[in-house]
């Protein structure tokens, strides 16, 4: 079983305005998950610099960060970033350059965690449905030229409202989209934004959605959680005791 979660933390200011990094760490510590992926970790102009200090993650928390920045003061790439236990091995990671309008990407990383080689992505989905449509197309295609069969966890903020939108269509027939519940916005959440998607050899035991009174204040977004079962191929399961 993993525990994987995504969070949309928006740049560490909270729904009183004020920029609180101590706050996010505090609901990243309270998720204790082995994988999350942030959205908006970084500011968006200038450097791109992260609202959350490295060293700070590496000595109040449990977690590494995949090195997916491409600016020395980032900790993602488009603010999407990858957070993974210490004790995991990062096998690989990259970015994913996406059809955009506004400044859009994705990232992802395959990594060991628990004896488990997984493949995970992170996404933050433009706010235009015809771009989101062709963002997932995108996402699908480039994860499809990899390893097909390493079990695969995509997971973000989708902008995407309704759970039966024809943009969430897209991820089918490989994929299966799950909603674990109204994340948006988090002191009164009313709409679905973030989901997590999942190959046929993974599968969802139980999700939820994490609402501690800092995570109701932290973000404009509550974090998601799910934890998984993970079926691997005999070629991957060899793969892992090497």
């Amino acid at each position: 079983m993993l525990k994987i979660g995504s969070y949309n933390i928006q740049k560490s200011i909270g729904v009183d305005a004020r920029r609180r990094p101590e706050r996010t760490l505090q609901v990243i510590r309270e998720m204790d998950c082995d994988i999350l992926a942030l959205q908006e970790a970084d500011r968006r102009f200038g450097p791109r610099q992260s609202t959350l200090c490295p060293e700070e993650i590496a000595d109040q928390t449990d977690f590494q960060i995949v090195p997916l920045a491409v600016r020395s003061k980032s900790l993602g790439w488009h603010g999407n970033a990858l957070l993974v236990r210490k004790s995991a091995r990062i096998l690989s990671c990259s970015r994913l350059d996406l059809p955009q309008l506004e400044p859009r990407g994705a990232v992802t990383a395959e990594v060991e965690v628990k004896g488990i080689r997984i493949r995970i992505a992170s996404m933050h989905l433009s706010l235009v449905g015809t771009f989101r449509k062709r963002q997932i197309l995108s996402i699908m295609d480039q994860i499809h030229s990899s390893a097909h069969d390493m079990p695969t966890v995509l997971v973000g903020d989708l902008n995407e409202w309704r759970d039966g939108a024809s943009s969430l269509k897209l991820f089918s027939p490989h994929f299966e989209v799950t909603t674990p519940g109204r994340s948006f916005p988090s002191p009164m959440p009313v709409a679905s934004l973030d989901r997590i998607i999942t190959s046929p050899n993974v599968r969802v035991m139980t999700a939820g959605v994490h609402k501690s009174a800092t995570a109701k204040i932290a973000s404009d977004h509550l974090p998601v959680w799910a934890e998984l079962a993970i079926e691997q191929s005999e070629r991957f399961a060899k793969a892992s005791m090497v």
